[in-house]
This record gives C-alpha cells, structure tokens and sequence, in this order.
C-alpha cells in the first residue's frame, strides 16, 4: 500500500529551531515524519547551538510568528499541535490566541526551560504565562522533574512527589499532566500521568548514555502524533514512552556533546484496523 493511499495525521510543531539538529523543531519534524504524520511548523526563536553549547538565541517578531501559524493553519490544518521552546510571554500569548483562534485541539505542551548545556530557554517571567494561559486550553504538559518543580513551587525527590506535584499541576491548569522521571533516582525512569481518570504510571528502562540530545522534543511530539491518529491519551504517552525508548537504546554521538537519538530505529504503519507498531 502506497502512503499516500493513508490517513496521513497532520501535527503542527511550534518551537524553536536548533542549528544542531538534536532537539527544538528538527526533532519533533524527525519524529512526526518516522511515525508516519505529516509535520508542519512555526519557528519562534532561532538558536547557534549544538551538541555542546546554546551560542545565541534569536526570538522571531510575534506578528511574524501569527503570520506562520495563519498560514499553516488556514489552509492545511492540523489534527494535533505540540509547543517546545516558546521563549517569552509575548510568544506565549500570540500562540495561545492563534490556537483559540483556529480552534486547535490535542495541544502538547512541553515546557521546556533550560537546555542540556544549561541555557536559559524559557524567560522567568514566561512561567505565569505559560501555565495560566496556554496551558488551559492544552490537552497535556509534559514537564521533567525540575521543571516541574519550578512550576508548582514543590521540590520532587521520590514518586509520591511527583505525584503530588502532576495533581497540583493539573489543578492549576485543568490539563493533563506528565511528570517525566528522567532526572529521578529510579531505575525504571517512571513517568507519572495524571488525568482526570486518577494516576497512571509509565515505566521505562533506564538508558546509561550521554545521547541523549531532544528527548523532551521527541518525547512529546511523538504523544501529538499518536494523539492525531486518534488514540486516547494514555495509549498515545505509552506508545511514546515505548518509541522514546528504542530512540535512546539506539542513540549514536554527534559532536562533541549530548549526541543524538535514533529517531528512524521505529516503523509504524496504518492498517484498516487503526494504527498498528511493527
């Protein structure tokens, strides 16, 4: 069966770019595009970075910013959107308003802070916003543990914490919340979902590796592509964890730094079934 005789889900990616091609925007298109979606994007900021060091960051004009999403959204759609690297309040607020506008749904948020080299990508005073705003009208966030701990103002040092902190988080909000384990102490890399179905542990096989460049990015770009297809929430961040983990097993270096996941080490095809892993 030729592609092109497929649903072909279309997910929009709202991010930054990075020049090393390891996370922001280049990640979430890799990962889209190998499981089978069709990626479009609006790039808000650009980045000189690599697999070492953020160099630069350069926020794009926010009416420039409308203009990509009017242009993406008024003709081509989308059937899920997923927000990385937002920068500021002002970017914030012209994307929340663009989603309200073209009323998108199956929003995921990941929102991420500070880079794997330490860079300030999210703005201090960008939180309220980013919480208040778009996070209210979003399907999902997906904050790792120190972000997580920046939002609710709650320090997270063992799974009963990072419980507490995904329901305090989802009572702000009204989104559901994923608190990521990656930083923690466990050795399965347990993630917790909280929705308003109650709690749902997504385990993982820690990895020891140093490749590890864009996980947040494809972590959550992969829940927007399985939430496009049609899959209710806890299957679309199981079958996520599930790629993410073949994505680091097979991660390779790339430069000098974090090297990078294998992105294409997963197939998935439709069927007239739905969708099904191979």
């Amino acid at each position: 069966m030729l592609y092109f005789d497929l649903m072909i889900p279309r997910v929009l990616t709202v991010a930054g770019s990075d020049s090393g091609g390891g996370a922001g925007i280049q990640a979430d298109i890799k990962t889209i595009t190998s499981m089978r979606g069709f990626a479009t994007s609006v790039i808000v900021a650009l980045t000189a970075q690599n697999s070492q060091e953020v160099l630069g960051i350069r926020p794009l004009d926010t009416d420039f910013i409308e203009k990509q999403m009017d242009a993406v959204l008024s003709d081509i759609g989308t059937d899920s959107a997923k927000t990385g690297m937002l920068y500021s309040s002002e970017i914030i607020r012209s994307v929340t308003k663009k989603f309200r506008e073209y009323d998108v749904t199956n929003i995921v948020v990941d929102p991420v802070m500070i880079s794997k080299s330490g860079a300030e990508l999210l703005k201090g005073e960008a939180v309220n916003e980013l919480v208040n705003g778009l996070g209210r009208i979003s399907e999902l966030l997906t904050p790792n543990i120190p972000e997580a701990e920046k939002i609710s103002g709650i320090s997270i040092k063992d799974k009963d914490d990072m419980i507490q902190v995904a329901e305090n988080i989802r009572d702000l909000t009204g989104a559901s919340i994923l608190v990521k384990g990656g930083h923690s102490a466990d050795p399965e890399s347990t993630d917790i979902l909280c929705t308003d179905s109650g709690i749902t542990e997504i385990k993982g096989k820690r990895v020891f590796t140093k490749n590890t460049h864009g996980t947040g990015d494809t972590y959550s770009s992969a829940i927007a592509t399985n939430l496009a297809y049609g899959l209710d929430l806890v299957t679309s961040v199981r079958r996520a964890r599930a790629y993410l983990q073949v994505a680091i097993e097979n991660s390779f270096p790339m430069g000098k730094g974090y090297g990078a996941l294998c992105h294409f080490c997963n197939s998935r095809q439709v069927s007239d079934e739905g969708l099904q892993q191979i």
